[in-house]
């Protein structure tokens, strides 16, 4: 017994040598300076509260998600928009009292032109609409990354939406070599060419969760990046919280172009501006 302690102790302290050896050489690697955003609690209680008064409506797509759930949670706390439209192909179901007034679109995301109503007159939109290859196949994969989500940024756009969130990935481009980069990279360009009033791309890195349907390899994934960032922030993983919050927050800002693409870092950065 004392042996296996022993040998577990070892194994441990190796492992924590390791995560401490590999956070420093990320860091070392990512020096690039991070985009200023607005980091003062107080600061961005003001922009909330200068938001709220303009009633604004905003519509989720994949509100079902992990990181759709954990933005809808941030919206509600926050209280920023009159009016909340969930836009999926199912109806979900929350107990929390503060759902309570979320609207509701049902929809089929093969037939999208049938539900253009679903998308009209909505201010700001928030896409976190998303599956696997592993789940849905390379087809379906690309049918719902790319096909489901353009399709529903032109009807929103038509519809007088001014303003499109975007969760994409770390290492997006419609010219990657990697079928989920390339898918999530063309997308993102051809959203652009939409034209929105204001089009935000977010592009965490591995997200920090406990997905309910991870597979062993995500979950040991996860667990590892979770390691790291909690010795050294870097570029490769983030809390979903994190990701939920930059949304939300960066929603209050006026950029000056109007397509911006924000990083892991930059999403970890407008992560903490509600921080005191």
């Amino acid at each position: 017994m004392s042996q296996l302690l022993t040998t577990l102790g070892k194994a441990t302290g190796i492992f924590t040598l390791l995560v401490v050896v590999i956070a420093a050489v990320l860091n070392y690697f990512d020096n690039s300076d991070s985009v200023s955003y607005i980091s003062m609690a107080e600061d961005m209680k003001t922009l909330e509260e200068d938001f709220k008064q303009q009633k604004k409506s905003c519509f989720i797509l994949g509100a079902s998600g992990e990181t759709g759930q954990m933005l809808l949670k941030e919206l509600l706390q926050r209280n920023i928009f009159s009016k909340i439209t969930l836009i999926g192909r199912r109806r979900l179901t929350f107990e929390d009292k503060e759902y309570e007034n979320l609207v509701q679109e049902v929809v089929d995301f093969e037939k999208l032109d049938d539900y253009a109503a679903a998308f009209q007159g909505h201010d700001v939109g928030y896409c976190c609409l998303g599956t696997t290859r592993a789940k849905a196949g390379t087809d379906g994969f690309i049918r719902v990354d790319h096909d489901y989500v353009l399709k529903s940024a032109e009807l929103s756009k038509a519809g007088g939406c001014m303003q499109f969130h975007l969760e994409s990935s770390r290492g997006a481009h419609k010219n990657s070599n990697f079928l989920y980069l390339k898918v999530k990279g063309q997308v993102e360009a051809d959203i652009e060419a939409l034209a929105f009033d204001r089009y935000a791309i977010y592009r965490p890195g591995v997200l920090l969760v406990d997905r309910k349907e991870s597979r062993p390899a995500e979950w040991l994934t996860r667990k590892f990046f979770g390691a790291v960032s909690a010795v050294s922030s870097t570029s490769m993983s983030i809390p979903i919280q994190a990701v939920a919050k930059a949304m939300v927050s960066n929603t209050l800002r006026q950029p000056e172009q109007k397509t911006e693409i924000l990083e892991n870092k930059d999403i970890a950065i407008l992560g903490k501006s509600t921080e005191k």
